[in-house]
């Protein structure tokens, strides 16, 4: 299954629980997560989307650590297992 199909999934499944799932872009700011997942009762997490078995490039780890550092939560998604997961878990907080 390919990256952007998995991401689509995610932000379905995202609107179903009534949270977003806006796409990060942020300019000059190499390696930022994909989504910022915002959902009911102020949770606000990111997700970086993978390819199937695809790892997180050097950026990309040293944002998660960042953002992990801070408190904040952060995924890495390249499954729709993980998709399924990820959704139990949050609907669950």
């Amino acid at each position: 299954m390919r990256e952007s199909a998995l991401e689509r999934r995610l932000v379905r499944e995202v609107k179903k629980i009534g949270g977003e799932a806006p796409k990060w872009v942020s300019p000059g700011e190499r390696g930022v997560p994909d989504r910022i997942v915002l959902l009911p009762n102020g949770q606000t997490v990111y997700v970086e989307m993978k390819a199937p078995g695809e790892q997180l490039t050097p950026l990309q780890e040293r944002w998660k650590r960042k953002l992990l550092k801070l408190g904040h939560r952060h995924y890495k998604l390249d499954s729709n297992e993980d998709i399924d997961r990820f959704i139990d878990e949050v609907r669950a907080k």
